[in-house]
């Protein structure tokens, strides 16, 4: 893969932005680029996308929440949400994701695997 996104969904937790930072440093040593996806899946259905380098995830693991902030999206729980949201990942050379959050986030990501 040449592209990823990563994105959080649902509420806050501790630890989101470690994991953030965790992708895009693993992604930078294997020569990935990672997009990350502002507001979760609403984001991603209004193509909120924005390049993530290693020195835009410096000095973030100390604080609390998420530095993409999240979002919860009625929007993505219907197939025309889902389509969008696909379509836009497409558009932006996404070729896999990275899903950070909870049970709702995991269901929806499944779903969205599922029919794509």
């Amino acid at each position: 893969m040449k592209r990823i996104g990563v994105f959080t969904s649902g509420g806050d937790s501790p630890g989101m932005n470690a994991c953030i930072r965790a992708v895009v440093r693993s992604a930078s040593f294997h020569n990935t680029e990672v997009m990350g996806i502002r507001r979760g899946y609403q984001g991603m259905i209004e193509g909120e996308f924005v390049l993530l380098e290693n020195k835009d995830v410096a000095n973030i693991i100390q604080y609390g929440g998420t530095i993409l902030k999240t979002a919860r999206s009625a929007e993505f729980k219907t197939k025309e949400g889902r389509s969008r949201a696909f379509e836009n990942l497409k558009a932006n050379g996404i070729e896999g994701l990275v899903c950070i959050g909870g049970d709702g986030t995991y269901t929806g990501a499944g779903l969205f695997h599922s029919e794509f």
